[in-house]
């Protein structure tokens, strides 16, 4: 059956509108100057997808249209769900693999960090301080920079005093990439916190300066998403 009409589609919560919630300071701080907000999960919940972070194009398509790919570049995305089925929180899960540990992380586009002067001047990469990041409970913060010596560390490298850690490798659909730096999380914060509005226990959150590596689509409603490289 050919994919459905491209046509536009309301929120999926509140009637079809959209709850605009104002900032605190703390998330005020996230965002440039010039940006008035940002879109949440009950935006992209319905709809297909596809961040194309090689090209910084963003494409709304067709229900059911996902680019064709081999199947380990297919990966299943988690969601909460009631005991009639229905999702409820609408966050996405998804799986990766570093340095052998299988780990479920938050699939978080949005995730971003604000790199502390001392920390922006070391990296010296010619890209701003807000930039894109990725974040790991504090646990396993500690276990790999004390099973890896050899990965950087940088202390009290954010704009909130976090950490943060360079881990050389992530697979994700059957793909390794890096560097990928992630922002320290006090023990806790994504394994009780976050992880009551998920499928199954995280313990992070993968974000752009991951996903940056692919083109990736993001089937929303079918709980899927493809992974592709040039």
């Amino acid at each position: 059956m050919p994919p459905s009409p491209l046509r536009a589609t309301p929120a999926i919560r509140f009637d079809g509108r959209l709850r605009v919630v104002p900032f605190g300071a703390q998330l005020a701080s996230l965002l440039d100057s010039g940006d008035a907000g940002f879109l949440g999960r009950l935006w992209f919940a319905h709809r297909v997808w596809t961040l194309d972070y090689l090209a910084g194009k963003l494409e709304l398509r067709r229900a059911g249209d996902l680019p064709r790919a081999a199947p380990w570049q297919r990966v299943a995305l988690g969601f909460q769900t009631d005991s009639t089925g229905h999702r409820t929180t609408y966050f996405p899960r998804i799986t990766v693999t570093i340095a052998g540990d299988t780990l479920d992380l938050l699939f978080d586009t949005g995730a971003t960090t604000v790199l502390s002067d001392s920390a922006h001047s070391l990296l010296h990469d010619r890209r701003p301080a807000r930039r894109a990041g990725s974040f790991i409970s504090g646990e396993v913060f500690d276990r790999w920079r004390a099973s890896h010596a050899g990965w950087r560390v940088i202390p009290h490298a954010t704009s909130f005093g976090a950490d943060l850690i360079e881990v050389p490798t992530v697979t994700v659909a059957g793909q390794s990439v890096g560097p990928v730096w992630f922002e320290r999380r006090a023990p806790g914060v994504f394994e009780q916190g976050m992880s009551r509005w998920m499928d199954k226990v995280i313990v992070g959150a993968l974000g752009g300066n991951a996903l940056g590596y692919f083109r990736v689509t993001v089937d929303y409603p079918g709980a899927v998403a493809v992974f592709e490289r040039p």
